[in-house]
């Protein structure tokens, strides 16, 4: 309900504002891809280019978490967007979401659209899944991109720590994202951003998220979170806040060709926070790897 209650909200807006929307957002193509578990995956296509930026939003979250990058970056590259299984406008049948399931619903989406050339943007969870995606298609992807991800690859999690971070969301879901959100973003963050993003992780179905949770964070109790990186030999960029500290020396023990641009005074959601900033930041990281 809640969710349905966010997107009509949203839509409503949309309709409000239509002339800036359209000037801000061009006209998208939207497609359905069969990931290989007979999950449908929802992406929407802008502009066009040679090159495509491919858009992973985090836990919890949906693609509509890319909505101030859409018209900024089309003018130049073709722009996709995509709702992981579990998420979104996707479908929510799959009875685990790893990292590994994730990187094939990018596939699913890339062999789609026949895309040759791709640089992979994921936020916070979604840094696991490119780095997945990028193992998995080695001839496809030509970057990969984290934003306010990966702090560090080799940090090392107990089953007991594990354990430890998800109870709260376990116990409470609701109460237990509202304090990841709050602690998330800046305390002068503005109330209504603060409000979209804590309803939009919220309404998410409680035993799906919490799934997707235990496989993100388990990468660092088993391994994989860095274990991930001795196959991947394409530009490893990081775009990050300061809001939680990154080890880059003990990243780039890892990762064979690592680079990490910083923007500044942000929580862990720039491209909502300060779209602009982050657009010009995140394009240099984008020519970096070009």
């Amino acid at each position: 309900m809640k969710r349905f209650i966010l997107t009509v909200t949203f839509l409503v807006c949309m309709s409000l504002n239509g002339a800036n929307a359209l000037k801000n957002n061009p006209a998208s193509k939207f497609g359905i891809a069969i990931s290989n578990d007979a999950e449908k995956i929802a992406y929407s296509v802008n502009g066009s280019g040679k090159t495509s930026l491919i858009f992973i939003h985090g836990w919890s979250l949906d693609s509509r978490l890319w909505k101030n990058q859409i018209g900024y970056f089309s003018e130049e590259y073709q722009v996709i967007t995509i709702d992981l299984a579990g998420h979104g406008n996707s479908s929510f049948n799959r009875e685990e979401y790893t990292m590994i399931s994730f990187a094939n619903d990018i596939k699913a989406v890339i062999e789609k659209e026949g895309i040759d050339s791709a640089i992979l943007v994921g936020h916070s969870m979604g840094g696991g899944v490119i780095a997945e995606a990028a193992k998995l298609m080695p001839n496809k992807v030509i970057g990969i991109i984290g934003v306010d991800t990966s702090q560090n690859v080799a940090l090392k999690f107990s089953q007991d720590d594990l354990d430890l971070m998800t109870k709260p969301f376990e116990d409470d879901f609701q109460s237990g994202i509202a304090v990841f959100v709050k602690d998330s973003l800046p305390k002068n963050v503005d109330a209504e951003l603060l409000y979209w993003v804590r309803e939009d992780m919220a309404s998410a179905p409680r035993a799906i998220a919490i799934n997707q949770f235990r496989h993100y964070l388990g990468q660092y109790v088993s391994g994989e979170s860095y274990r991930v990186y001795e196959s991947i030999k394409v530009p490893v960029v990081l775009v990050n806040a300061r809001l939680w500290p990154t080890n880059s020396a003990e990243n780039k023990k890892h990762i064979k060709d690592y680079s990490i641009y910083y923007i500044e005074e942000s929580g862990h959601f720039p491209m909502l926070e300060k779209p602009n900033e982050f657009n010009k930041i995140l394009l240099e990281a984008v020519k970096s790897v070009k």
